[in-house]
């Protein structure tokens, strides 16, 4: 006699039955009898038995909870966790870190699996999915083992992981690099502070600084910085640390948020190639637009796939290395190519926003209400004239109107590698990759806001979410390529494959329950061979 388990998916409670196998000899095949026995405690993992059984066994003496062989024949959920299992085959994550961290891969693999498919649930409610789900470590994972586990996560450790990831992205693709902020209540970690909070709260944040193959759509490399570092200046440290990494052939995509003229300056400098975003309202950006500005809305520059005009013109980058051992600073043209764009839709949003604006200008001066902000705006664009006959009289200043309206629907990417204007936008959008990301990262994995307290345990668990976060940006990757977002969310992938279950029993191959041919196509939507069955 053997006790198996089965999940009710209305309720989400698992009953424990007594399955007696025996011989039918009408139908001359094996069959099974089964016994409510009771139900499992999600937080214990024991029986609660059932008022009959509990009644059965109270003469017998026999102490019920326990006395059930809970590891005779053990019935798992393994649909989803094998789905896992297999991305880490394929990404090499699994090998990495068995490589990076020997002895507690297997833990630090199930707790980012139980983030992945618990949607925003706390760690502590790890014990009744692991109860239920097969998953790497196979044990449960207790609050504090998860605290010691996070403090073990050591820095080297890490930085062998981002190499090895590294490594394994296609050597010649760009990678994404962008900038996030996670508002926290922690009083106690150094590097929590004020600063521009793109979360749109009061709260002081750390930054987290993320970079993505644009290929692949994967994530390798991720640092915590404090909440008040611009992004402009996170990127010579960042080009130090992908030296000690050990990459030397690196293209990145970055926005205009990073622009700076010792940031590029830093990247001729290392021969690193750049495709990075900048303001129209650079000089020597307006310079190049306004020689091809008669020219660049014409017909033969429009692309309908993109719905904007664009042009690149090849210009003259002023670079300069300053040189402490000799007193001096180098200085050299370096070739730089300056792609350019004009949408029109753009444009006209923008200019009939300022002839709004415009509009509510002058009737705050006609009206004598001026606002303290706007005096600058009332000096630029209009002349009061005040008479005792005639009052307030005002006048635009078309010559001031017309040369703010001038760029509007404009905006420029420059890059160090030739390639043409189409080609530039098509990578500069892969960036979105890494915003896709931080979307994951703060809603599916719960890290809106850190309530640790330890900087070691938040290194940890980063590190964790940043493994989660892999294999999410996998599965959404094939997910957006096979078209099936038209038809599931992603939580409704990893919902469809989790009923799956998997039979273990001592000594016995593991034995794989019923596939369906949907969930067999998904699968392989998925870019996984489905789980041998029996």
């Amino acid at each position: 006699m053997t006790v198996v388990y089965q999940k009710k998916n209305k309720t989400g409670i698992t009953y424990a039955y007594e399955n007696e196998p025996y011989w039918d000899k009408e139908k001359q095949q094996s069959r099974s009898k089964r016994k409510l026995i009771g139900k499992v405690d999600p937080v214990s993992g024991n029986i609660i038995p059932t008022r009959e059984y509990k009644k059965k066994d109270k003469g017998s003496g026999a102490n019920v909870p326990n006395s059930i062989p809970m590891t005779t024949l053990k019935r798992s959920f393994y649909g989803a966790t094998y789905l896992l299992d297999q991305i880490g085959r394929i990404t090499g994550v699994e090998a990495d870190l068995k490589s990076c961290f020997p002895d507690t891969y297997k833990q630090i693999l199930s707790l980012a699996y139980y983030l992945i498919m618990e949607d925003k649930n706390p760690l502590f409610r790890f014990k009744k999915w692991g109860f239920i789900h097969k998953h790497p470590f196979g044990e449960d994972i207790p609050s504090q083992r998860s605290s010691d586990l996070f403090a073990s996560i050591s820095p080297g450790a890490q930085a062998d992981f981002f190499r090895r990831q590294g490594k394994r992205r296609i050597e010649n693709e760009f990678w994404a690099y962008d900038t996030t902020t996670i508002s926290s209540y922690s009083e106690t970690l150094r590097q929590v502070q004020f600063g521009k909070n793109k979360e749109g709260d009061d709260l002081p944040q750390l930054k987290l600084l993320l970079v993505f193959g644009e290929q692949s759509g994967l994530p390798f490399y991720y640092r915590k910085l404090a909440g008040n570092i611009p992004d402009s200046k996170t990127v010579k440290h960042f080009l130090i640390e992908l030296d000690i990494l050990g990459f030397k052939k690196i293209k990145l995509v970055m926005d205009r948020g990073f622009y700076k003229e010792k940031n590029i300056n830093d990247l001729y400098k290392e021969h690193f190639k750049f495709l990075i975003g900048v303001k129209v309202s650079l000089v020597f950006i307006r310079e190049a637009l306004d020689k091809v500005y008669d020219d660049i809305r014409s017909f033969e520059h429009y692309s309908p796939h993109h719905d904007v005009y664009a042009y690149t013109v090849t210009s003259e980058w002023r670079y300069k290395q300053e040189r402490p051992y000799k007193g001096d600073a180098l200085k050299e043209n370096r070739r730089i190519y300056i792609h350019l764009y004009y949408n029109i839709s753009k444009a006209a949003d923008d200019e009939r926003d300022m002839d709004k604006f415009l509009t509510s200008l002058r009737d705050e001066l006609l009206n004598d209400k001026r606002i303290a902000g706007h005096q600058k705006q009332y000096t630029e664009y209009f002349e009061v004239k005040r008479t005792p006959v005639r009052g307030i009289q005002v006048m635009a200043k078309d010559v001031a109107i017309k040369k703010a309206k001038r760029y509007y629907g404009f905006f420029a990417l420059i890059s160090n590698e030739k390639m043409d204007a189409w080609t530039a936008l098509d990578l500069y959008r892969t960036k979105d990759v890494v915003e896709k990301a931080f979307g994951n990262l703060k809603e599916r994995l719960n890290l809106h806001r850190t309530l640790v307290s330890s900087e070691q345990s938040l290194d940890g668990k980063l590190f964790v979410e940043f493994v989660s976060l892999i294999y999410l940006s996998y599965i959404n990757r094939r997910m957006q390529t096979q078209l099936l977002y038209k038809d599931y969310t992603l939580h409704e992938v990893l919902d469809k494959l989790d009923i799956i279950e998997c039979f273990e029993y001592p000594g016995k191959d593991l034995v794989v329950g019923e596939v369906l041919d949907k969930q067999s196509k998904l699968y392989s939507n998925l870019g996984v061979e489905p789980p041998a069955l029996p």
